[in-house]
């Protein structure tokens, strides 16, 4: 796709669990001829165990420094799409490393869209509560100021399919017009 010759870097989704930073990144790096990296899968594949197990044996915590080394890694790549986990952008490094990689694209959705995508997935540690709606309210209002900080583009997936969103996108990133600095 010939408008997109002039991103330099890579297209990172962010955003909540569920708001479709997988599904809508796998159909945008097929359109663009690029490849696909999940972050969380990243984490799995380098581990060998789910990231609920991270979870539930080493903490949050031991998770974060993972999902770190793996932004780090792959924030070195060029001309690849990106999604990453919705608690990525909690350290201040990711969310530089995000920043400086390439264009970040907040994947915005409603609370209520998230929890009818996840109702039957157990493999979300953060959602393995009581009161999975708390829990991600709670979430949203934490992260919805640090995801709308570093995006360079928000688009909202509640309402739309996928190849919608993906038309959306690209149209979106076609309006930028690269600077000489750019080129």
């Amino acid at each position: 796709m010939p408008a997109m010759d002039y991103i330099a870097g890579n297209l990172i989704f962010i955003g909540l669990m569920g708001a479709g930073k997988t599904t809508i990144g796998k159909c945008l790096a097929q359109r663009l001829g690029w490849q696909f990296y999940d972050s969380d899968q990243e984490v799995v594949k380098r581990t060998g165990v789910p990231i609920s197990t991270i979870f539930e044996l080493e903490g949050e915590a031991s998770f974060r420094e993972r999902e770190h080394a793996v932004i780090s890694d792959l924030s070195k790549l060029k001309h690849c799409v990106i999604a990453t986990g919705g608690g990525a952008i909690l350290r201040p490094e990711n969310r530089q490393l995000l920043q400086q990689s390439g264009t970040v694209i907040y994947l915005s959705t409603s609370v209520d869209c998230i929890l009818k995508r996840t109702a039957q997935d157990k493999s979300r540690p953060l959602l393995q509560v009581e009161n999975p709606r708390e829990r991600l309210e709670k979430l949203f209002q934490e992260r919805d100021p640090l995801y709308r900080d570093i995006a360079d583009h928000i688009i909202e997936t509640h309402s739309q399919a996928i190849p919608m969103v993906v038309n959306q996108l690209i149209q979106q990133l076609n309006l930028y017009e690269p600077s000489d600095t750019d080129r």
